[in-house]
């Protein structure tokens, strides 16, 4: 049931964007939930990103990190607001708003990729995943390796560029993984699931090797970790909250949708949005993208 709430007033330095579509992160389902870092007052209008057109009729990617997106108008800071060339869909924008970004960074900033890793992508057909595999694919990755937990999504998965995908459930898992790379540890994990995951990821790292952790989906707290024991071979655990990168580098997020939008351009990024859900049926697409119902980018459509 819709809920209606007065036009939101712009405060210094924002801008009130007219909301065409606004995109669906596992982010807005851990604050709706209550279990996310930032708890805002209610009532509370979810969304953190929103293609629509500015008070100067432009078509512009809008960023409000505090939610108000899922609705038909927010006011956004005029700092993140990024006008999307006409090549870009509103689909394809929003898939690489959030999601796109962190695949992003956690390949190249935090995680260091090289042309000489074995990359593997946990949740390889979810929103960043499905962006992580290709990116390592276009960056040069020497292996990707696509972890997915059904057919049709590991499937997806190496139709998007993984070299094998491979099955996190049962008691193998890491043996699988080191299998899938001839039986080599692995340079680079990326890990969103938490819990046990980590345990796997950690169990298949090599010399040098990185594992950044950026989400907690298994809502399951992960092994203890002795900071010593990663000493031998030279092992780093790396953490990602995209907004931190954000706050750290204003110009940051700019410059990243200009190099994606331009590999989208190029036809060697292509964003997986097809599920889109009428703005009323918000609660659905939460819930599906919480039972790993989806793959790729969920987003709403305001004006359906």
């Amino acid at each position: 049931m819709a809920t209606e709430f007065d036009e939101p007033v712009p405060g210094e330095s924002e801008v009130l964007v007219r909301v065409g579509k606004a995109g669906i992160n596992f982010a807005d389902r851990h604050v709706i939930e209550g279990s996310y870092s930032y708890r805002p007052p209610l009532p509370y209008v979810p969304g953190i990103e929103a293609v629509g057109t500015d008070p100067d009729g432009r078509r512009v990617l809008a960023l409000p990190r505090t939610g108000g997106a899922w609705a038909q108008w927010v006011a956004a800071p005029a700092a993140t607001l990024v006008p999307v060339p006409d090549a870009i869909t509103d689909l394809e924008a929003l898939a690489v708003a959030n999601q796109g970004f962190a695949a992003w960074h956690i390949l190249r900033t935090a995680g260091r990729m090289t042309r000489q890793d074995t990359v593997v992508v946990s949740a390889a057909a979810g929103g960043v995943g499905s962006l992580a595999v290709q990116l390592a694919r276009a960056w040069g990755a020497r292996r990707v390796i696509a972890v997915a937990s059904t057919a049709a999504k590991r499937e997806l998965a190496v139709r998007l560029g993984a070299d094998v995908a491979i099955d996190p459930t049962g008691g193998d898992v890491a043996d699988r993984l080191l299998a899938a790379n001839d039986g080599k540890p692995v340079d680079l994990y990326l890990e969103m699931a938490g819990g046990p995951a980590m345990d796997v990821a950690l169990a298949t790292l090599g010399r040098l090797g990185r594992l950044v952790t950026y989400g907690s989906a298994a809502g399951r707290a992960s092994s203890p970790i002795r900071p010593e024991s990663l000493m031998q071979g030279s092992r780093s655990i790396v953490g990602f909250w995209a907004n931190d990168l954000v706050t750290r580098y204003p110009r940051i997020t700019a410059e990243t949708m200009t190099g994606l939008f331009g590999m989208i351009g190029k036809g060697t990024l292509v964003p997986v949005t097809e599920h889109v859900y009428p703005l009323a049926e918000a609660g659905r697409a939460v819930t599906a993208l919480a039972n790993r119902e989806t793959t790729g980018k969920l987003i709403l459509d305001v004006t359906a």
